[in-house]
């Protein structure tokens, strides 16, 4: 089993910065890739941008330039610097682990963009 935290959202307006943070705590070694995924109203939950544990990324189109993922000197921690943002990347944002067996999901939290 693995658990994951979120934290860093919140209201901010377009042009701004804002850090999510997630932390996984369980069986942390079954996982092999992290990523944040973002749920807005009335549509269907997309990627964001994903790490692996080798250390390979791959973000959505719509994030490239503005968003970075990484990951903490423990590697159970994830983080996603999100700059310029702008009223479309209004959403709820899940942290993501991925194992061989099952992905776990955080319990979302929210990002809102004001214009």
């Amino acid at each position: 089993q693995v658990q994951l935290v979120e934290s860093g959202g919140g209201l901010v307006q377009a042009g701004g910065s804002l850090r999510l943070s997630c932390a996984a705590s369980g069986s942390i070694f079954s996982i092999n890739a992290m990523g944040w995924y973002r749920q807005a109203p009335g549509k269907q939950r997309e990627l964001v941008a994903r790490i692996t544990s080798g250390g390979s990324t791959n973000y959505a189109d719509s994030v490239k330039g503005r968003f970075t993922i990484s990951r903490g000197n423990a590697k159970n921690t994830v983080y996603l610097q999100m700059n310029s943002l702008k009223p479309e990347d209004t959403a709820v944002y899940y942290c993501n682990a991925g194992t061989y067996y099952r992905d776990y999901w955080g319990q979302g939290t929210q990002v809102t963009v004001s214009s």
